[in-house]
């Protein structure tokens, strides 16, 4: 979103700017983007933008580059500087991905050779990525001709085998002054990955904004809004990351270790609107500013003695300030004061439904209390004995929130 925000304002600098930059400037384009998106795997929605749709625009920028003139479009240039590079190693990236993919697991894989060659044809059909080239001839349509239908149920592989899994609290343990930071620092890195949960919800505050398919008329959203909230999903999936970085470090494989949950995403996406889903955000991420938020978990990870915790609870902080200002400047205006907007987010929370119990019932999971486990092992890797009374900890969120509140409960 960055890079297109960098291109379109370059753009709207030049003397006659095409007007409708939101628009898919040629039906055939429209085929290839869709056929990408209908995969029916994700060996084919990778392959399908990381071997043919990115590598075309890096095409296309590399040809642009060459063709113009470099003194007089040197602002151009320069955009293409800073944007080309990311975009190469964005390809290099999901390469690695597929081939990857390719190789996990047994048997036979079903081969993509014909289907890469269609998208080859959807993008020699509509002139090129750029519309630059002659017009071919359009294959025939093969996962485009069904309707799209977006799933805002989370999706997680093998490394999430336990994705309804609320058995272990988090914050309690996180507050409890009796506990030491050396080993508080596993439960942010437990937190840090569990924020995996926020791109899945914010992706489907986008997606059913952009096609209005959400409960409510929430379309006609400015460009900024897409590009302010696209930084702070990927900002969040960055924080995921951090947390497994951080057990990594440790020498813990957190997915035998660590049962990572779905269940505020996929209340959320089930449960609300899409205004609703991004009040709930808000209200969490403003209240993270307080200081036992942010600062708090920052304090802890410096009297750690762990320094990659201090390192990305400094990150994680900035980027939470960051994203109250985007929550601020996109979803408080709408209120007349800050209290009115917290009051309606705390209130969105409220109608999420926990089904603690009726989970349980159904065998989706027994809230199983993995912390003694993850614990034992911490301290194998220390060659210390457990401390019994952290060894002991056992608070869930069958009562309250992650912000210490009561929640609503079906079962």
């Amino acid at each position: 979103a960055e890079h297109i925000s960098l291109l379109r304002d370059r753009v709207a600098e030049l003397r006659h700017p095409p007007l409708g930059l939101d628009k898919v400037p040629h039906e055939k384009l429209e085929f290839f983007f869709d056929e990408i998106r209908n995969a029916p795997d994700r060996e084919r929605l990778l392959a399908g933008l990381y071997r043919i749709a990115l590598p075309a625009l890096c095409e296309s920028m590399r040809a642009y580059r060459e063709e113009t003139n470099p003194l007089a479009d040197a602002p151009g240039l320069r955009v293409l500087r800073m944007v080309l590079p990311e975009v190469e190693a964005m390809t290099a990236w999901g390469e690695e991905a597929c081939v990857a993919l390719e190789n996990s697991g047994p048997g036979e894989r079903e081969d993509h050779t014909e289907w890469l060659e269609e998208l080859r044809g959807w993008l020699a059909a509509s002139g090129g990525l750029a519309g630059t080239e002659e017009e071919g001839n359009a294959p025939s349509p093969r996962y485009s001709t069904e309707e799209f239908r977006y799933n805002s149920t989370p999706q997680r592989d093998e490394r999430f085998p336990d994705p309804y899994n609320m058995g272990v609290h988090a914050e309690e343990f996180l507050y409890d002054e009796s506990f030491e930071s050396r080993d508080k620092i596993f439960m942010m890195f437990y937190k840090r990955i569990r924020e995996i949960d926020v791109p899945e919800m914010m992706a489907s505050i986008l997606y059913e904004i952009v096609t209005e398919s959400g409960d409510e008329e929430t379309g006609g959203r400015p460009w900024g809004f897409y590009r302010d909230m696209t930084r702070q999903l990927w900002d969040e999936a960055r924080h995921a990351m951090m947390g497994e970085v951080g057990f990594a470090r440790a020498g813990i494989d957190w997915p035998s270790k660590v049962m990572i949950n779905f269940t505020w995403s996929k209340g959320l996406n089930e449960q609300l609107t899409p205004r609703e889903r991004h009040a709930v955000l808000w209200f969490i991420e403003q209240g993270l500013m307080s200081k036992t938020g942010k600062r708090y978990e920052w304090e802890v990870g410096a009297d750690s003695g762990d320094e990659f915790a201090q390192l990305i609870q400094d990150f994680d902080w900035a980027d939470e300030v960051l994203h109250a200002r985007i929550g601020r400047d996109w979803y408080v205006k709408d209120f007349g004061t800050v209290a009115a907007a917290a009051d309606y987010g705390s209130s969105c929370w409220d109608k999420v439904v926990s089904d603690w119990e009726q989970w349980k019932k159904e065998g989706l999971t027994e809230h199983r209390n993995w912390w003694p486990d993850l614990y034992r092992e911490v301290c194998r890797h220390r060659g210390e004995e457990p401390d019994p009374r952290v060894l002991a900890y056992d608070r869930s969120y069958a009562k309250t929130r992650a912000d210490l509140q009561r929640i609503a409960a079906s079962g």
